[in-house]
């Protein structure tokens, strides 16, 4: 009675495992490796970090300084190029491929954007093209802007005025630590009779950190 089962349950395996190997080799033969160049269709020029998305799929890459580009993807896939400027551009991967390979030279085609007309006018006199032009508030530069971040009275403002980052208040709280333990059993010095913290105090008195700020 137990050997027709064992007969029944072997063939059921037996067809398992060969399903399961026949689903191995049609995605191992499904997978294609696209590579190409995609290129401006008036001039052949390569375009740079053009994308490459595999539809449904969630991936894709971008094209290299040169317009190529490499990616792997199965039969059937569609793939969508599509970069600024240019109008998208979508293949099919042919499912009677004979090969793992597949290239493609694909031109895109130039967007056209209209944009909303801008008018021009002159001013009315000399004179006042020149008071506008003094009275206008130019951008600073990067040696003008690091010059105020470097000036002191704006450190001192920052200095004032932003609280503690993580690392500073971490910092802080190690330097406490480490004083506790140095002076573990002892009685810490008097700063009162310090004259380095007497000078510091000076400097800071003449500074007006001491000063209400409301």
């Amino acid at each position: 009675m137990m050997k027709p089962i064992r007969y029944v349950l072997l063939v059921f395996s037996l067809l398992v495992l060969q399903k399961s190997w026949s689903q191995a080799n049609f995605r191992r033969d499904s997978v294609v490796q696209l590579f190409g160049v995609v290129m401006t269709a008036d001039s052949l020029q390569g375009i740079p970090s053009c994308s490459v998305i595999v539809e449904g799929k969630g991936r894709g890459t971008i094209t290299s300084y040169d317009g190529v580009f490499s990616i792997v993807v199965l039969k059937g896939d569609r793939i969508t190029f599509s970069s600024v400027g240019f109008k998208n551009r979508t293949i099919d991967i042919p499912l009677n491929l004979t090969e793992n390979q597949y290239s493609v030279i694909q031109l895109l085609i130039s967007d056209t954007a209209y944009l909303p007309a801008t008018i021009l006018k002159p001013r009315p006199s000399r004179e006042q093209f020149e008071r506008d032009f003094l009275n206008a508030k130019s951008v600073d530069d990067m040696y003008e802007t690091a010059r105020k971040n470097t000036d002191e009275a704006q450190r001192r403002i920052l200095l004032a005025n932003l609280p503690a980052d993580g690392r500073e208040a971490v910092n802080y709280q190690l330097k406490q630590q480490a004083n506790k333990a140095y002076y573990a059993g002892q009685l810490p010095p008097m700063n009162i009779l310090n004259p380095a913290a007497w000078a510091d105090f000076i400097q800071a008195w003449k500074r007006g950190d001491f000063k209400s700020k409301n």
